[in-house]
């Protein structure tokens, strides 16, 4: 197994890194156009990276607060999105770690759940992670996702 730390994304190089391991996995494999993956909430956000001996391996992105409220589900309430492990390190425990990580960051900022939207391939993920889907299936930049919600402790 792949030793790998996550880390909160820290000055200008931790964020590109991020914005790499995006680019590869939602821009390159994904086809999602570039103005539609990096967007202004990118400014505001939590970044967090996964980061083995070869380099970055994963990201993700809280979003909270009075700036980010159109994309979360209300006060308290903070979303989870931008999850992308590259394809070398999928299957490591890359994914889990940096959701946790996204968790912790929320629990800290005074969060009580985290809201998501899931590509409906990645369902099971997020389920085995205590994630609830609800609502319909709803297209985002073309793919299918689900809107998807934990509480936090």
């Amino acid at each position: 197994m792949t030793a790998f730390t996550v880390r909160r994304a820290e000055g200008p190089a931790d964020v590109e890194a991020c914005f790499a391991v995006r680019g590869a996995v939602f821009v390159v494999e994904q086809r999602v156009p570039e103005d539609v993956e990096y967007d202004a909430y990118d400014a505001i956000a939590l970044h967090v990276l996964a980061v083995g001996p070869g380099g970055p391996l994963g990201t993700g992105r809280l979003l909270y607060g009075p700036g980010a409220r159109a994309r979360t589900g209300g006060p308290g309430i903070g979303s989870l999105g931008r999850l992308a492990v590259t394809r070398e390190a999928r299957g490591l425990g890359v994914g889990a770690a940096l959701v946790r990580a996204l968790e912790d960051a929320a629990v800290e900022c005074g969060l009580s759940a985290v809201d998501l939207h899931a590509q409906t391939h990645a369902l099971g993920f997020y389920e085995r992670l205590g994630y609830e889907a609800y609502g319909e299936e709803f297209p985002d930049a073309g793919i299918p996702h689900r809107a998807m919600r934990r509480a936090l402790p």
